[in-house]
């Protein structure tokens, strides 16, 4: 039977695979879209209501100018995408937007492009998985109050989901991202059958409310109007979110890559877009009316609880088939919580790439049992959770840090790949190659005019109600990154072999050997025999006890000189009956009388079977070695005792050979071989011999 804490985990995660299994795990496009594109698909859920909140502002007055914005806005979905087609074919590696800035712009560039999509991604979980609550508890207000709770436990839940592996993740989100795609369209084509096949009259639960300006607030016009409208777009570009995650997430499709790759990207746009625009359609035609405070609902009853937009609408279109309102909350719902996936799997890949290349622990380039990248995805659900807990798992609160980031990167990643398109331009003799190049940088080029300008209007627009938060995080992540970068050129440079000089540092003058001891019996004498034989040659060999008990220590030199053993015995003295201090301070002094000796410390020390046996122990053989591995020219060497609850605990139960049941041979079970060898040969083999 495996150990507890192993068999808890193969059942949280499953079996491990082997590494010759990674190329089961790539992606087919089917399972691609929703594990890679849910976040920009379901960002149509709640960019639209963020349209209508930030119109509501100046009241009913501006709600007719959603059309705009969603076109605009749409708009520049495709130019990003178009531009992301581009990278996904130069630069396939996964390095995605990280990649491109640190080849084409420098290594500063690159890891500020790598500081904003962490941030970034740590936000889409965030975001995503609020917004679902949010949506859920529209359909179900009882659970209002509990927001925080469902939240932190969706987001473990995405973890134990991802730590099992991306094929299997994206399995399992595949159904309710297709789900929500087919609910959005199924409603909006039911809207468009009733309003014009019916001349059905489908209001939403608010269309009866009036809209007023909020307080203190003057009607827009002018360059208010404009400040207004740009507020709204970059509320709105949250629909962008997710684009980049594609690019990121090369390595995980199925072969030819890059097309696969691309051809996902134009689904994603083309299925994004038209979903935004519909739903800002069904908006104005159920008079929708969305407000950041409730007070301005004239109409409004006492203690109104607004629901989510998508919420509305559907219960407005679905008037006559309250079935079809649960199934759009319900998997709205989903998706929203699970396109947080998307972070689940852009955000352990790069954090690998960073860690490859030293800008984060090493730790993150490991892949679990599963081949994901499991440090990451856990770094990423605690960060995720700390700031849901945070902001009281406020979607309105958590947006406003939103977008930010992916805009930096957007806006990099243009930059990278119109240098990229530039240098491959001077040295391409062939025609048709340099139209195709020039086409590329061209799109390109708008793409960064479109991300420069939406980037500059979210910085001006969202600032102060929030974005400083992501702006002072990127920062942070940017010394962090380059800190853990020094430092790791610091040890590879301590470390690296520099001709005859360095070999001869390696080598040591002599070894001084020192064994602990604190009584007499089998592990000192184990521990005695194997420095013997490991130190021929030394010219010191010594145990050394501490006095912390004078009768105790008498006691034992006594049985030493009885006992005969030619090895003396060193006694340190300690007045406050410490034991880790003196003998530190012994080996500091041996250390400082003869700089090129190594000082190798034998610790025997005994392993028991059983958790609770540790506490029965005062590990002060932990404790000693703990202090000892911190100081230059000092080897620490455990001699293991195994006691007999530890052999129990590894002792192999007998096994029976095949058929050996069913022939009636159970008195003559024999033990499973084993790959071991015993040191001590049997009896009667010991017998043979002396025949």
């Amino acid at each position: 039977m495996p150990k507890l804490t192993d068999l808890s985990k193969r059942i949280l995660i499953g079996r491990a695979l082997q590494s010759d299994k990674l190329g089961e795990t790539l992606l087919p496009k089917r399972i691609a879209l929703p594990v890679f594109a849910s976040d920009a698909l379901s960002s149509v859920a709640y960019a639209p209501e963020q349209i209508f909140l930030s119109l509501s502002v100046a009241g009913i007055a501006t709600i007719h100018f959603s059309w705009w914005v969603g076109a605009i806005v749409g708009l520049v979905m495709l130019v990003v995408v178009a531009s992301y087609r581009q990278n996904v074919h130069a630069y396939p590696s996964g390095g995605g937007d990280y990649e491109v800035a640190t080849v084409n712009l420098g290594g500063n560039a690159g890891l500020t492009v790598a500081a904003a999509l962490l941030v970034d991604y740590v936000l889409t979980v965030a975001v995503s998985t609020t917004s679902g609550v949010a949506n859920i508890v529209s359909a179900v207000p009882s659970l209002h109050g509990h927001e925080v709770a469902l939240s932190v436990t969706l987001v473990v839940v995405l973890m134990a989901m991802n730590l099992r592996g991306v094929r299997e993740s994206g399995t399992a989100f595949a159904i309710p991202t297709y789900a929500f795609m087919g609910g959005i369209f199924v409603m909006m084509i039911w809207a468009a059958v009733r309003n014009v096949g019916f001349g059905a009259h489908m209001h939403a639960a608010s269309a009866g409310f009036s809209l007023v300006p909020q307080a203190g607030h003057v009607d827009p016009t002018g360059i208010a109007m404009v400040l207004l409208l740009l507020k709204t777009f970059s509320s709105g570009c949250a629909a962008l979110t997710g684009v980049e995650a594609i690019s990121n997430g090369v390595p995980a499709f199925r072969k030819p890559k890059s097309k696969n790759a691309a051809t996902t990207l134009l689904m994603m746009a083309v299925i994004a877009v038209t979903m935004l625009i519909g739903i800002i359609w069904m908006g104005n035609l159920t008079g929708l009316k969305m407000a950041e405070d409730t007070s301005q609902l004239h109409g409004a009853p006492a203690g109104y609880q607004q629901k989510t937009a998508i919420a509305q609408i559907s219960e407005a279109v679905f008037s006559n088939f309250h079935l079809g309102f649960y199934f759009i909350a319900a998997v709205t719902g989903l998706i929203l919580v699970l396109a947080a996936n998307t972070a689940f799997n852009g955000f352990p890949v790069l954090g690998s790439i960073l860690a490859q290349d030293r800008y984060l622990p090493r730790q993150l380039h490991t892949r679990g049992d599963r081949l994901a990248f499991s440090n990451g995805i856990i770094l990423l659900a605690g960060v995720a959770i700390v700031f849901i807990v945070g902001y009281d798992a406020d979607p309105n609160r958590l947006i406003q840090l939103y977008i930010i980031g992916v805009f930096v990167s957007f806006n990099m990643s243009q930059t990278g790949m119109i240098r990229h398109w530039t240098r491959l331009l001077k040295t391409e003799t062939d025609p048709a190659e340099r139209r195709r190049m020039i086409r590329s940088r061209v799109i390109n080029a708008v793409g960064l005019t479109c991300t420069a300008c939406v980037l500059v209007v979210v910085l001006a627009t969202k600032f102060m109600s929030g974005a400083w938060m992501s702006c002072l995080l990127m920062v942070v992540f940017f010394i962090t990154m380059k800190g853990i970068n020094k430092h790791y050129n610091r040890v590879s440079a301590e470390l690296a072999l520099d001709g005859a000089e360095a070999e001869a540092e390696a080598l040591p003058a002599r070894i001084h050997s020192v064994v602990l001891v604190s009584k007499l019996h089998k592990p000192t004498l184990r521990a005695l025999a194997y420095a013997q034989l490991s130190t021929r040659g030394s010219t010191a060999l010594e145990a050394v006890t501490v006095d912390v008990d004078p009768v105790d220590t008498k006691g034992l030199q006594e049985e030493w000189e009885h006992r005969g053993i030619e090895v003396p015995l060193k006694v340190l003295h300690s007045p406050y009956r410490e034991i880790t201090g003196p003998v530190v301070e012994y080996v500091r002094n041996l250390r400082s009388r003869n700089p090129r000796d190594v000082v190798t410390v034998y610790i025997p020390e005994y392993v028991v079977g059983h958790w609770y046996e540790h506490l029965l122990h005062n590990q002060s053989a932990l404790r000693l070695k703990g202090r000892l591995l911190f100081k230059p020219g000092v080897m620490v060497v455990s001699v293991p005792w195994q006691l007999e609850s530890s052999e129990r605990r590894r002792k192999q139960r007998p096994w029976n050979a095949p058929g050996q049941i069913r022939r009636g041979d159970i008195g003559r079970r024999e033990e499973r071989p084993t790959a071991s060898v015993s040191a001590v040969p049997a009896p009667s083999a010991a017998k043979d011999d002396q025949a």
